[in-house]
Formats: C-alpha cells, sequence, structure tokens
C-alpha cells in the first residue's frame, strides 16, 4: 500500500471515528462560518465556501446545519469570531506533523497544543519547520466495489483530476486544490457516492516508523483531533501494514 493511499485510508477511518464522537459537524461548522466571514455567503463566488460545503455533504451534514454556519459566518446568525492558526512539530520517531487550528481564543490554543505535543512525546517547531515537506492538495475517495473505475477515471479527469489510484478497496482521486470543487462536483453529477472529499496537506515524502513508534504518533495525534480547536492534523508517519490503531 502506498504512502498516499495509506494517508487517505488513515485520514478517512479517523473521519469516521470523529462522525461518531458527533465532532466533525463541530469542526464543519467552524471551517464553513471562517470561509464565509472571509469571502461571503455565497458558494458561486466563494471557491474556498464551495469546497468545504463539499466536504461537509461527503461527510452526510445536514443542509440545515450548513445554512446555519454560513448565516453564522456572514454575521446573520450571531456567534464566535475564529480566526485560522498553523502549528508545526515532531511527534515520536521524527515524524514531521502540521495542526491546522480554527479558534476564538489563540492562547488557549497554543498552550493546548503545546502541552498536547510536550505530553506525548513530540515537540513543536518553528513556523516553516516542516509545511516544505507537505503540498496541498485534494482527495476523493470512493469504494472500488461500488463504483466503476474506468467511469471514475472517466470523469475525473476530464473534469481537471491529476491522477486516481485504486488500493485496498479504494479509489483515491487527486487533484490541484483550485481543480477539487470541479472535480467533486463532477462526481457527485454522475451520482457516484463518496467516502471522503477533502482538501488537505498531502506529505511530498513518509517516515517509516515500527509498532511501538506508530502507537505513540497515533496516541499524538487523537489527542491533537480531539482538542475542540484542533481543525485538522496531518502527519508524515507510514504505519507498518500490520499496526492496528486503537480504539
Amino acid at each position: 500500500m502506498s504512502g498516499h493511499s495509506k494517508w487517505a485510508t488513515i485520514k478517512h477511518a479517523k473521519g469516521l471515528a470523529d462522525a461518531k464522537r458527533g465532532k466533525i459537524f463541530t469542526k464543519f461548522i467552524k471551517e464553513i462560518s471562517i470561509a464565509a466571514r472571509m469571502g461571503g455567503g455565497d458558494p458561486n463566488s466563494n471557491p474556498r465556501l464551495r469546497t468545504v460545503i463539499i466536504k461537509a455533504r461527503a461527510a452526510n451534514m445536514p443542509k440545515d446545519n450548513i445554512e446555519r454556519a454560513i448565516k453564522k459566518g456572514t454575521g446573520e446568525d450571531g456567534g464566535a469570531a475564529y480566526e485560522e492558526y498553523l502549528y508545526e512539530g515532531y511527534a515520536p520517531g521524527g515524524v514531521a506533523v502540521m495542526v491546522e487550528v480554527l479558534s476564538d481564543n489563540k492562547n488557549r490554543a497554543a498552550a493546548d497544543v503545546k502541552n498536547i505535543f510536550a505530553k506525548n512525546g513530540g515537540n513543536l517547531g518553528t513556523s516553516g519547520s516542516v509545511s516544505r515537506m507537505f503540498q496541498r492538495k485534494g482527495t476523493i475517495e470512493l469504494d472500488a466495489e461500488k463504483v466503476n473505475e474506468d467511469e471514475v477515471m472517466e470523469v475525473a479527469l476530464e473534469a481537471g483530476a491529476d491522477d486516481i489510484v485504486n488500493e485496498d478497496g479504494i479509489i483515491t482521486v487527486t487533484t490541484t486544490p483550485d481543480a477539487f470543487s470541479g472535480v467533486a462536483e463532477a462526481l457527485q453529477e454522475k451520482g457516484f457516492e463518496t467516502l471522503s472529499a477533502d482538501v488537505g496537506m498531502v506529505p511530498d515524502a513518509y517516515t517509516p516508523v515500527d509498532k511501538d513508534t506508530a502507537s505513540k504518533v497515533q496516541r499524538l495525534i487523537d489527542r491533537l483531533e480531539d482538542n475542540d480547536d484542533v481543525q485538522n492534523v496531518y502527519h508524515t508517519a507510514e504505519y507498518p501494514d500490520d499496526f492496528e490503531p486503537e480504539a
């Protein structure tokens, strides 16, 4: 299984876990709100908002929740003003980690992230220390047993996708951030059901770790993702094929 497929699979599995805890919708609400605040509430003229809405729909977020989040961002519905922050550091084993935060309290968020790194064998780095190891890309995942790979490939490439990979039962469509919305919408219009749709940071290279280190890395990732201010966590760890994260 390739590094990119591992990244996509881990992100998808973690996304499902977040949904069970009821946290993923809260994260989308914040992301939609800040996108609407920065670029307006019309997704047709706000590419960032349109992208987040596509991601939220892929996670089965109700339409009413999306509309309320937009109103909160445009000021029609009040609510806290969120700001974006980025933290970079290292997990055990020299694994690079990027943490995207949306918070209404910078001091609280910074202290929490620093504390989580320190208590779980990691350490924060300076700005730019690990971000150079990642590229922002769009990824769309589909269940290979429920869709026709050739049809997906035809639609995705025509809409501007960069690559399509079928591994371990998951078809992963990769795009540039600018092409993501168009490709995701083209697949939706053709009736393809997506497992996930996201624009995130994908590592240029991965750091292989053994099972013991993988457990430590995943523990740090879990603690970060459990924090209400943390929006996304990206890392370069390549876990052993037989590694099973703790439930």
